[in-house]
């Protein structure tokens, strides 16, 4: 769950809006915007700090999308692939252990429903897994990868970046593997270290050819991984593994989808605006609290939902870079490895970017 914040100071007569995103090689981002309001104040009392990373808020019960079951975030990804397999008969499922299930259980019952030939295990491989996927792609069928950790998303890379998201522009659009989707299991949980904590999205957020996306529950994870396989541009599907179990919601039992590249403002608020995905948007919904109790303090929340190519228009809404009065700031993971017994000092939790509020106020 390494994630970063950034922070904008800007004139008292200035309307609020919000620049671009930061990049980092193992974070996830919160971005922040601060305009000073008349009545905020930094002074409060002392408080004692905790290393807790969030409290999990679940989303309202849709009730556009039909009936709704109760489902956890793995399980809202396995109702998704389950609807692709029963709709598009060309839909195939591969990656290393997926066809008992795989190590969070995410396609757990596919291949005894499906067949053999339609969910299968693959060789330990990552480049191969997306080369190959790359080819069931361009041949016209519906290719769901999977990479079981995000942080071996590495040795695949020059296949999603020199081959997948080029490939359409390379044959002058003749030929594309549009219809490859690559899911991975994204973030920190705890106690996963160097190798099964990293959040890479940054990587691959400046490549063009791809779509990079990051849900924050089962209710979008279901409908954003949907909108993914449907898209005709080859996408890449983080998955906040923190969240498999510890997110629960209703969520509709049908197929649906939800908007790609389409940013959702999840808070109303007039000082600050909070722009973060994944499970670092549960982190800065307490941050938004702590600022309006602890300094009164606004703050207008945004969860992001796609990091490529990222929703302009939400963000950036007003002009956003017009009389800038503080220099800008980002809360992150340090410029090291990700840790193991350090890992509550090295995210970014919700007291540092409460603290990076406070700053701001004062600069």
């Amino acid at each position: 769950m390494a994630a970063a914040a950034r922070f904008f100071i800007r004139g008292a007569h200035s309307k609020l809006s919000i620049s671009g995103v930061g990049t980092g090689a193992h974070s996830s981002f919160g971005v922040t915007l601060l305009k000073l309001s008349p009545n905020c104040s930094s002074r409060t009392k002392s408080q004692r700090r905790h290393a807790a990373h969030f409290t999990y808020q679940p989303d309202p019960v849709p009730t556009q999308y039909g009936p709704t079951q109760k489902m956890n975030l793995f399980q809202s990804v396995t109702s998704a692939l389950d609807n692709t397999l029963a709709s598009d008969p060309t839909a195939v499922i591969f990656g290393e252990d997926v066809a008992f299930g795989g190590v969070f259980r995410c396609t757990v019952g596919l291949r005894d429903k499906y067949g053999k030939d339609r969910v299968f295990n693959t060789p330990l491989c990552e480049q191969g897994i997306v080369g190959f996927g790359i080819g069931v792609a361009v041949a016209g069928a519906t290719a769901i990868a999977e990479i079981q950790f995000a942080d071996y998303i590495y040795p695949a890379f020059d296949q999603i970046v020199n081959e997948a998201a080029k490939y359409r522009y390379r044959s002058g659009n003749l030929f594309d593997c549009g219809n490859l989707t690559i899911r991975a299991p994204w973030g920190c949980v705890g106690h996963g270290s160097l190798y099964h904590s990293q959040s890479p999205e940054a990587f691959f957020a400046h490549c063009p050819g791809i779509k990079v996306v990051v849900p924050r529950g089962p209710v979008q994870a279901k409908g954003l991984l949907l909108a993914c396989i449907e898209d005709k541009n080859p996408c890449i599907f983080f998955e906040p593994k923190i969240l498999y179990r510890a997110a629960v919601e209703q969520v509709p039992v049908e197929a649906y989808t939800i908007p790609l590249s389409q940013a959702e403002v999840l808070q109303e608020g007039s000082d600050v605006t909070l722009v973060a995905w994944g499970t670092q948007v549960h982190v800065m919904r307490e941050v938004a609290t702590m600022a309006q109790e602890k300094l009164g303090v606004s703050c207008e929340l945004i969860d992001l939902q796609t990091i490529l190519p990222w929703d302009t228009e939400t963000v950036c809404k007003e002009e956003c870079f017009l009389n800038l009065e503080a220099p800008i700031a980002r809360v992150c993971g340090y410029d090291t490895p990700f840790p193991h017994i350090f890992e509550p000092f090295y995210i970014p939790d919700k007291w540092k970017c409460f603290d990076a509020i406070k700053k701001m106020i004062n600069y």
